[in-house]
C-alpha cells in the first residue's frame, strides 16, 4: 500500500537514501530537516506516516512529538535515532511511536515498516510504560539494540519472555526492564533462581505448601507465583529444574492455576512470566532432561543478551557508570582515560558485565590517582593487555574470585554451579591454545574426544572461530 510520508530527517545523506527507497516503494516522500518545517508541513498536508530523527537543529524530535499528535492524533510515528541508548527506545515507546529504529538502520526494514504503518494506520496504540528515573541496561553497540527493539515490543503485552546469554550479561535487568516499564510495573517482580533452590524443595519455593505437606512443613507457605500475583514472576536458570517441577510449572503456565504442596485446591494466579537460562535448552531437550512442550510455552518472545566480549563498544560507558556506582557507595570520585578504557576492552571479561562491575570497584577503592590510567588498570587485571585476538581466560582465578563473590549457594551446590558456569570458558581456553584442533584440545584437557565434541554441542561452542588463532 503506498502513502504519503514525512520525512524529518537534518542528515542530508540519510535523508537521500531514505526518501529513494521510500518512493521505490511508490510512497510520496515530503523531506524537512527542521520542527519548524516539519509542523509547517503538518498543517498544510495530510501524512499517512512521520519517520523522524530525535535530535534535529531546532530541537528534540520526541519530545515536541505532542504538538504532532494535536494536528495529527492517528498518524503513526517511526523514530529514527543515533542516541542508540535503552533510554530512547523506551522514549519513543512512551510517546507511542509505531517502530523505533536506531542508527545505523536496516532499509528493507525501514521501508517495510513504513508500509505496514501507513496498512495500520487509524488502529489505536495502546498505553506506554512512563519513564523510571534511571534505566538498568547501558550500551549503545548494535547487540544491544537488538535487545531495546524486543524489550519495546513485550512492553504493551502479557507475551511470555525467555531471556538467554551467558552468566553475568543481565538477564535479571532485562526483567526488570520488561517488568518496570510495562504494563505490570504497579504490582510486585518476584524472582526466583532454580540453581540455587534444592530439587526437593523447589516445587514448593515456586507453589507454595500446606502444614504438614512434608516433614518440616510447620506451617502453611505461600509460593512465589501466588507473591507474583497481578504482577511478574522471573523464572532464573529454568535449565536447573526438576522433570517434576517442570511439569508443574507447564500446568501453571497452560491453566492459570496452581496447587500447593499437600494442598486439595486449586489457586488462579494472574502472572506474567519472564525466565532466563545461561545453558542451551536445546541439547537438554534431545537428552530428555528438558521438556519441549515447556520450552515452547516459554520462549513465546526469545531475547539473547550477548556477552561482553561481543559489545566492547560499551566497556568504556559501562566502566564510568560503576565509577559513579562505586561513588554512591561511598568510595572515592574517579575518572577514567581513554587508553585505560581500551586496556580494559583488550580482557575478555569472561564474567561478563558483573565481573567488569567487581573490577571497577577494585578500581575505585584501589586507585591512587583521581584519573585511572591503563597502567592501572593492567596492572591490576595480572596481565597486560595485548592487541589483536585476545586469550579466552586471562586471569582466571581473579575471574572465579568475582564469581564466587557473586554467589550465595546452598550447601552442596558450590561445586556442580561453578564448574557448570567455567566448563565453557575451560573448553574455549584449550580450543584456543590448539588453535581450534578438537583432538589436541581434547588432550590438553585430559578428557576423550567424543566427550569434548559432545560438549562443545552442548554449549554452542564454534571450534572454527579459534583456527589459527595461535
Amino acid at each position: 500500500m503506498s502513502g504519503r510520508v514525512l520525512l524529518v530527517e537534518d542528515d542530508p545523506g540519510i535523508a537521500t537514501v531514505v526518501r529513494e527507497a521510500l518512493q521505490d516503494e511508490s510512497h510520496e516522500v515530503v523531506v524537512c530537516d527542521t520542527i519548524a518545517s516539519r509542523d509547517r508541513n503538518l498543517t498544510e498536508r495530510r501524512f499517512d506516516v512521520m519517520l523522524t530523527d530525535v535530535v534535529l537543529k531546532d530541537g528534540d524530535g520526541l519530545a515536541t512529538l505532542d504538538a504532532v499528535r494535536d494536528v495529527a492524533p492517528d498518524m503513526p510515528v517511526i523514530v529514527l535515532s543515533a542516541l542508540n541508548t535503552l533510554d530512547t527506545a523506551i522514549r519513543a515507546s512512551d510517546t507511542k511511536a509505531f517502530e523505533y529504529f536506531p542508527k545505523p538502520f536496516d532499509l528493507d526494514e525501514l521501508t517495510r515498516a513504513a508500509g505496514q504503518a501507513i496498512a495500520a494506520r487509524g488502529r489505536a496504540a495502546t498505553d506506554a510504560p512512563s519513564k523510571g528515573d534511571e534505566l538498568p541496561l547501558i550500551g549503545r553497540s548494535p547487540a544491544m539494540q537488538g535487545v531495546y527493539r524486543m524489550i519495546t515490543k513485550v512492553l504493551r503485552n502479557d507475551l511470555t519472555v525467555l531471556v538467554t546469554g551467558e552468566s553475568g550479561t543481565g538477564k535479571e535487568l532485562v526483567a526488570e526492564a520488561i517488568h518496570r516499564f510495562g504494563a505490570r510495573k504497579s504490582g510486585p517482580l518476584i524472582a526466583v533462581n532454580a540453581a540455587a533452590i534444592p530439587h526437593d524443595l523447589l516445587e514448593s519455593e515456586l507453589f507454595g505448601h500446606e502444614k504438614g505437606a512434608f516433614t518440616g512443613a510447620i506451617s502453611q507457605a505461600i509460593g512465589k507465583f501466588e507473591q507474583a500475583h497481578g504482577g511478574t514472576l522471573f523464572l532464573d536458570e529454568i535449565g536447573d529444574m526438576s522433570a517434576d517441577a517442570q511439569t508443574r510449572l507447564l500446568r501453571a503456565l497452560q491453566t492459570g492455576r496452581i496447587r500447593r504442596v499437600g494442598g486439595r485446591h486449586e489457586i488462579a494466579v494472574n502472572v506474567r512470566i519472564i525466565a532466563a537460562t545461561n545453558r542451551a535448552l536445546e541439547p537438554l531437550i534431545a537428552k530428555g532432561r528438558f521438556r519441549e512442550d515447556l520450552y515452547y510455552r516459554l520462549a513465546v518472545v526469545p531475547i539473547h543478551l550477548p556477552p561482553l566480549r561481543d559489545r566492547k563498544e560499551d566497556i568504556g560507558a559501562l566502566a564510568r557508570h560503576f565509577l559513579e556506582q562505586a561513588e554512591v557507595e561511598g568510595l572515592s570520585r574517579h575518572t577514567i582515560d581513554a587508553e585505560a578504557v581500551k586496556a580494559l576492552a583488550c580482557h575478555r571479561w569472561p564474567g561478563n558485565v558483573r565481573e567488569l562491575r567487581n573490577f571497577v570497584f577494585r578500581l575505585s577503592l584501589l586507585a591512587r590517582e583521581d584519573a585511572i590510567d591503563s597502567r592501572t588498570v593492567e596492572s591490576l587485571l595480572g596481565t597486560t593487555a595485548q592487541s589483536g585476538p585476545e586469550k579466552p581466560i586471562a586471569g582466571f582465578e581473579h575471574a572465579l574470585e568475582s564469581w564466587l563473590s557473586e554467589r550465595s549457594l546452598l550447601p552442596g551446590t558450590l561445586h556442580r554451579a561453578a564448574t557448570a558456569a567455567f566448563e565453557k570458558p575451560l573448553i574455549e581456553h584449550a580450543l584456543f591454545e590448539t588453535g581450534g584442533n578438537q583432538l589436541r584440545a581434547a588432550q590438553l584437557l585430559g578428557i576423550n574426544r567424543n566427550t569434548l565434541r559432545k560438549r562443545i554441542a552442548e554449549l554452542e561452542i564454534d571450534p572454527q572461530g579459534f583456527a589459527n588463532r595461535r
